[in-house]
């Protein structure tokens, strides 16, 4: 049998995944509620009385142009989004910080302070980890961390929950995390084709590259048949892989309205410079939710009270009706991008800075 290459660059592929990690999963123990499955962020344990954990790991990204504040941010939010997914509140974060050799005291400092400030707001406790600076490390990718939440075993949800007649709800819209990071690191680049006022409102995008509000938020509600069903935060590949991965993992299809999908105007602008399809971008800060119907308006306007853009896009189907979207009335079928275009958009841009 021939084998699954991996990709140039990225997260590895469903293929790759079930071919070369799936069946090789260590020890098997009957705690284990829920594993690691391609397009699922988060692991289940259960605790027993009751309680389950669930925790999630992912690369510490620290961009030190982007400022200290700025990238530590980000860091931490990365970090709690996935985790938050699950409905239930981060608790503890374990770091390893494998640091470049160039990284000061100083540096360190303003790094890992903001990062304590943020952990501390979102109300989780480091509990352990390693720092050390060695050879052969270098940003963005200076590490990893697991985020551990702790909660009761009938208040979690996954991205295998959601069914047929579900909502499906979507906040802030497609390409939040490529335009925030286009933004911030071009930013006389996009001040140069619209203006240093655009340029500057482009930058604030950032900020919105985390979904701890949201999903907690919507998971205020209720979950399961009181409310949220499923979420998934659109990372790689954007909307419609988060979308196709939901879909996937519940094994369901889906019917779309792409018009109703927010495309924030700065956005919009960003992704047509710099020519990527924003339904297909990286999208940290997008988070995608299905929920039982009658409960998709109260979730809504819980969102929209916070402050936080969001629209109803569509709702699941039984699988054998496949998976959809509409535009300008007409009909495609909703496939999974595979390849996200912002990495090779983002290389080229910063090839030609240089």
């Amino acid at each position: 049998m021939k084998k699954t290459e991996l990709p140039k660059i990225g997260k590895v592929s469903q293929e790759v995944f079930e071919e070369v990690i799936l069946p090789q999963l260590g020890r098997k123990r009957k705690e284990v509620i829920f594993g690691p499955r391609h397009g699922v962020d988060v692991g289940i344990v259960d605790l027993g009385n009751h309680q389950v954990m669930v925790t999630t790991t992912d690369p510490i990204f620290v961009v030190p142009p982007y400022g200290w504040e700025r990238s530590a941010w980000f860091a931490v939010h990365i970090l709690a989004s996935d985790a938050v997914t699950s409905g239930l509140a981060p608790n503890y974060i374990t770091l390893d910080l494998n640091l470049p050799m160039r990284i000061t005291r100083d540096e360190l400092e303003a790094l890992w302070s903001m990062m304590h400030r943020e952990c501390e707001k979102i109300g989780m406790s480091v509990i352990s980890g390693h720092t050390g600076r060695y050879e052969g490390c270098e940003y963005p990718m200076i590490g990893g961390a697991t985020v551990i939440c702790v909660g009761p075993k009938d208040s979690y949800v996954t991205p295998t929950m959601a069914g047929v007649g579900d909502t499906i709800i979507i906040t802030k819209g497609a390409a939040i995390e490529a335009a925030g990071l286009f933004a911030v690191t071009f930013p006389q680049k996009i001040a140069g084709k619209y203006g240093e006022k655009t340029a500057k409102e482009a930058e604030e995008i950032f900020w919105q590259m985390s979904v701890v509000d949201d999903a907690l938020t919507a998971a205020q509600v209720g979950v399961r048949d009181q409310g949220v069903t499923a979420m998934h935060d659109a990372t790689e590949c954007g909307v419609w892989g988060g979308l196709v991965e939901i879909a996937q993992a519940s094994n369901v299809g889906m019917t779309i309205d792409k018009e109703k999908i927010i495309l924030q105007e700065n956005i919009k602008k960003i992704c047509d410079m710099f020519e990527i399809d924003p339904y297909s971008s990286i999208s940290e800060g997008t988070l995608i939710i299905t929920a039982k119907s009658n409960k998709a308006g109260t979730i809504v306007q819980r969102l929209e009270d916070k402050g936080i853009p969001v629209s109803i896009v569509g709702e699941i189907v039984e699988r054998e009706k496949g998976r959809h979207y509409f535009e300008n009335g007409k009909e495609y079928e909703l496939v999974h991008p595979e390849v996200d275009p912002f990495w090779g958009a983002f290389g080229k841009a910063a090839s030609e800075a240089n």
